[in-house]
């Protein structure tokens, strides 16, 4: 990803929501990870850790939004001044939503999808990064970030397999709509440990994909509040 980030470093929004899933999917199996929670605002990923957090929306008629901000990385001022993320942003958004995010200092990307392009403020053009690669890297397009997930999974689980063709396969279920219990315990038994400490609950894994949309070739990404 370039830095700071710009709207070509973002895949397909279909893409990134089947890939924040799969994180989702395997952090409800799970514990001491990261915390999703999924509602009318979208799927949002706070770090366990306080290192980064963001929000991922897909709305019924194509569009999306991506917001978000790393502890570290993310720069949000410029000679003091609070960097406006949202300026030019289109009416759809949720300006009262986004606007508490900016005034409680936690923006550091707001990225919109609309008419098949993804859109951003302008930056300053002194800015160093905005963090959407230290927070999502997996979010770039190719391989390579489908590859970043597989080993954050791995690392979560502290096993030495590779993980690469089980998460390639979810995905392609989960973007098809189509995750069913066989899925989600090929995943889990791909990137967590036959004899782990910690206990895994396909169940729970399975519950959160249905609420996700990803079963039974539902449209996920929007939740009824």
């Amino acid at each position: 990803m370039h830095k700071p980030s710009v709207p070509e470093d973002l895949d397909h929004p279909e893409r990134l929501w089947a890939r924040a899933a799969t994180l989702a999917v395997v952090a409800a199996a799970v514990d001491d990870w990261d915390e999703f929670t999924f509602g009318a605002q979208g799927l949002a990923c706070w770090n366990a850790g306080g290192a980064y957090w963001w929000r991922l929306k897909l709305y019924d008629d194509g569009r999306a939004l991506l917001c978000g901000q790393d502890a570290d990385a993310s720069c949000t001022r410029d000679g003091g001044r609070r960097i406006d993320f949202l300026a030019g942003g289109p009416e759809w958004l949720p300006w009262e939503r986004l606007r508490d995010d900016a005034e409680g200092e936690l923006l550091g990307f707001v990225y919109w999808w609309e008419d098949g392009v993804w859109a951003r403020a302008p930056y300053p053009g002194n800015l160093p990064d905005d963090g959407l690669g230290m927070a999502m890297g997996w979010a770039a397009p190719g391989d390579a970030a489908v590859g970043r997930i597989a080993g954050s999974l791995v690392a979560l689980a502290e096993t030495d397999v590779d993980a690469t063709a089980a998460v390639h396969a979810f995905l392609a279920a989960a973007q098809e709509r189509m995750v069913g219990a066989q899925d989600v315990a090929a995943l889990l038994d791909a990137v967590c440990g036959r004899d782990s400490w910690y206990e895994v609950r396909p169940e729970a894994a399975l519950a959160f994909a249905e609420r996700l949309g990803l079963t039974a070739g539902d449209r996920g990404g929007v939740a009824v509040s």
